[in-house]
């Protein structure tokens, strides 16, 4: 049944929500903005009722929604999977994340893009564990080849390679090589990219007249995978 609003009350611990009364008794909450739209003794539709509902948990899915997105940048699936464990219904989940998207709050390009400037700045990834980190976020598979195309991976790799290095250094050419090596292909760099990495590193110091790195025999120089 439909009914009479006899009180429009803010919420004591949500300043943002208001209580709608209705004949007298508690009917449901709503956002102050959508309340603002109603007023005392205005007759609500069973209808109007089931309207104002529907779209208050939407508006509920939205506002969880952004305090998710207000710790970091996350991808569109991260943020339907944070609704859907917080039982949101899917309907109202895409009509949020719709919206998040025309308000540009949710790209998955713009996503995976700062995943990798992140990466690069404070823990450097090779292509393959930064693809596979961007499928979990949920990224589409297109997207992840887009920006890991013009991805630097050895650049990333010398990067990520540098601290480990200065702390290797003082071991003999064969080991320092197989820690290194080991390091870098547990984040993902091809071993390629490695050998590469661990040449330059080697060249660097022996061009500073570095004696650190004491020599192997010229058969034990490979990286072994």
């Amino acid at each position: 049944m439909g009914g009479t609003i006899t009180a429009l009350e803010v919420q004591q611990h949500n300043k943002e929500r208001v209580n709608v009364y209705l004949d007298g008794a508690f009917a449901f909450g709503l956002a102050v903005l959508e309340a603002a739209r109603l007023r005392k003794g205005q007759y609500l539709t069973d209808s109007e009722i089931a309207a104002l509902k529907a779209q208050d948990v939407v508006e509920q899915a939205y506002e969880r929604a952004v305090r998710f997105l207000a710790q970091r940048p996350r991808s569109t699936s991260e943020i339907r999977r944070h609704l859907a464990d917080k039982g949101v219904d899917k309907a109202a989940i895409e009509e949020a994340i719709a919206r998040l998207e025309a308000q540009g709050y949710l790209d998955d390009r713009a996503f995976a893009r700062y995943w990798l400037a992140n990466r690069q700045q404070f823990r450097p990834r090779g292509t393959r564990a930064l693809r596979f980190e961007l499928r979990e976020k949920g990224v589409p598979a297109s997207v992840i080849d887009e920006v890991l195309a013009d991805f630097d991976s050895g650049d990333a790799a010398y990067q990520a390679a540098l601290d480990k290095a200065r702390r290797f250094r003082g071991l003999d050419r064969r080991t320092f090589r197989e820690k290194l090596g080991s390091y870098l292909t547990r984040r993902g760099f091809d071993y390629d990219t490695v050998r590469d990495v661990i040449d330059r590193l080697i060249r660097e110091y022996e061009d500073e007249g570095s004696d650190v790195i004491a020599p192997s025999s010229p058969d034990t120089d490979d990286i072994e995978e």
